[in-house]
């Protein structure tokens, strides 16, 4: 599971990594402890209109994290819907059609997991988070799914809070050092899978799923880090130091 991650890069440094264009009124600050419900960036590809059509355009944008159906009558669904297993993500009803037209890739630089550690001197459990990274500092691009909600207590199209547009982490086994953490982790993909996996013309399940099987470059380094990254009223680099003895 991905349930909480860290995205401090600048939008202008992401839309250069992944070749996006973003609009500049379209901002969010650093996040150290990105949780459920807040606002990522997200980086997509739409096709044009008129003598667009047929030329996809990529843009880094704001995605709400937790997956909103379309035909979901309720919003508050996407908080239980933050990941979606590269297993079954292309047949589960909630996701199959984000699957098939709408892809995203969601940039991190690391995402954190917890396991329990006993106290020495209580004999007591207590929750330690990880933090799991690229080696080398590199930016995790984890590959997700994304889709647009249209709350109907609002007439116009055209007004603000009209849509909504809700994102997903596909999660695998963890196959590196994060799989003594926890079993499962967000699947990242590589630079040359970008364009395959962003391709809103591509609806070939099969061809999807395979990309999936690619394994991300680099080694991941896992530390452990503050407990302050526990509650989620927390942010800000300090929540990568070292845990106190």
């Amino acid at each position: 599971m991905c349930g909480r991650y860290a995205s401090s890069r600048r939008p202008e440094d992401l839309a250069g990594m992944f070749h996006a264009e973003r609009e500049p009124e379209q901002d969010l600050p650093p996040s150290w402890n990105v949780a459920p419900t807040d606002q990522v960036w997200g980086v997509v590809e739409r096709v044009g209109k008129g003598p667009d059509a047929d030329s996809p355009v990529r843009r880094l944008r704001p995605l709400r994290w937790g997956l909103v159906p379309s035909w979901a009558k309720d919003p508050s669904v996407g908080s239980r819907m933050i990941n979606a297993r590269m297993e079954t993500a292309h047949e589960k009803p909630a996701y199959r059609n984000a699957f098939a037209r709408h892809r995203c890739l969601l940039p991190a630089d690391g995402y954190y997991e917890w396991t329990a550690v006993p106290d020495p001197l209580t004999g007591k459990t207590a929750k330690q988070p990880y933090f799991i990274a690229p080696a080398d500092g590199s930016v995790m691009a984890m590959a997700g799914l994304f889709e647009y909600w249209r709350d109907r207590s609002v007439a116009d199209d055209d007004s603000p809070g009209a849509w909504l547009t809700t994102c997903t982490v596909i999660t695998t086994e963890a196959a590196d050092a994060s799989g003594r953490i926890h079993p499962r982790m967000p699947l990242t993909l590589p630079p040359d899978a970008y364009d395959a996996w962003l391709d809103p013309r591509q609806h070939d399940t099969d061809r999807l799923r395979a990309l999936l099987r690619l394994p991300a470059d680099g080694d991941v380094e896992v530390r452990a880090v503050s407990t302050a990254v526990n509650s989620v009223r927390n942010n800000g680099p300090q929540l990568l130091d070292p845990p106190d003895e």
